[in-house]
């Protein structure tokens, strides 16, 4: 098994895989959008994206967004999508994952890394505590949406 970043060429196998993140949280399977998103990602460099790889084929995949923290001084980094394929689960890959965006978030000098994810996540919430992320209860979430 092998983490590394993604590139180019891995935007279809990469696309599947995120549509099926999308699915997860209940939105629609869109695979043209889904590329198209990705490919963006890849082109702008705007996020960092980490695969998990076994014999050519992407099974997991970690995206990354860049943040700044004003009050320290320094980037932080939003751990915004993981996900593994629901037949590569119980490899460690999710962990394998992560500690990859560790390493990111070490050799960017960064404060660390940040996530949201839904309390009905069970595999999320079970998974991130053991990775050595504290959930934060001293802050309130709000979030605004532009609705047309």
């Amino acid at each position: 098994m092998k983490i590394r970043e993604a590139v180019e060429d891995d935007l279809k196998e990469l696309s599947l895989l995120f549509d099926a993140y999308r699915v997860f949280y209940r939105q629609s399977s869109n695979i043209e959008g889904a590329r198209d998103f990705i490919k963006d990602r890849l082109t702008f460099q705007d996020s960092k994206i980490f695969v998990a790889e076994e014999q050519d084929t992407l099974l997991g995949f970690v995206q990354l967004y860049p943040r700044f923290s004003s009050t320290q001084l320094k980037r932080t980094w939003l751990l915004n999508d993981l996900f593994v394929s629901p037949e590569a689960r119980g490899k460690q890959l999710g962990v394998r994952l992560i500690e990859r965006a560790k390493v990111l978030a070490v050799t960017t000098n960064s404060v660390g890394l940040m996530l949201e994810t839904e309390k009905s996540n069970t595999i999320g919430n079970n998974l991130y505590p053991k990775t050595d992320f504290i959930l934060d209860k001293l802050h309130n979430f709000y979030y605004w949406e532009f609705k047309k």
